[in-house]
């Protein structure tokens, strides 16, 4: 149990230890300890995740790992799919493309799809991998059925950049970096069929670097049909 209190010009948090008996920790360092607590509970929780899976993984199972009681947990987060949709929020990052479409030419944009491919990749895995990659992408999948909205989220996204890569692709016949006798959309679709790809060779290769290596070496070949 705790409650706070105003002693002066601060206000104390007062932590039941025993009858009578209370632990004093000033306010601003309770709140960062709460912070750093619910911090270390994502991590462990995202530890969990990746070796099992959603449904495998239980609050009781995630309350031993973490050395806490289910109330403390509770008092975190109210739910299991509150906590998983944190774990995926914080460790499994992944944007659309950045870039003005209206003066990126194409080749450049291979440069910039290779450049953020080596950037999710490191933000997902590390440059030390704990586990196989085919446990990140069961994690991915778990949080397409699992945390409401995700869906819908990433495929806008996918979307987007799509219709992104189109735009480049018609500015690029234009300014005649590439051939106009081609259809930009089907071909667009093309492109991004090849960046989807990494995860297909990231399973059959087991390794994010020779992922990247295929993607970049694909999208180089895609270039060279299509430039004049």
């Amino acid at each position: 149990m705790f409650f706070f209190k105003r002693f002066e010009k601060n206000i104390i948090v007062l932590i039941s230890l025993k009858k009578n008996i209370y632990l004093c920790i000033p306010i601003v360092r309770y709140l960062f300890f709460m912070s750093e607590t619910k911090e270390y509970i994502i991590d462990q929780a995202y530890s969990l995740f990746l070796s099992r899976s959603y449904e495998a993984v239980s609050i009781s199972d995630i309350s031993k790992a973490i050395g806490l009681t289910k109330g403390a947990l509770y008092h975190h987060f109210s739910s299991k799919e509150e906590l998983f949709k944190d774990v995926i929020d914080k460790h499994l990052i992944i944007t659309g493309l950045n870039v003005d479409d209206s003066v990126i030419t194409l080749f450049e944009l291979i440069e910039e799809s290779v450049r953020k491919a080596k950037e999710i990749f490191r933000s997902i895995f590390g440059d030390t991998p704990t586990f196989m990659p085919i446990n990140y992408m069961s994690l991915f999948i778990d949080a397409f059925r699992h945390y409401s909205g995700f869906a819908n989220e990433k495929l806008n996204l996918l979307t987007n950049d799509i219709e992104k890569i189109k735009k480049i692709m018609d500015n690029a016949v234009k300014r005649k970096e590439i051939r106009e006798d081609i259809d930009t959309k089907i071909m667009a679709t093309n492109y991004f069929s090849i960046t989807m790809g990494m995860s297909q060779n990231l399973l059959y290769n087991n390794s994010p670097k020779l992922a990247i290596e295929s993607l970049q070496s694909q999208l180089n070949e895609l270039y060279k049909i299509l430039k004049i």
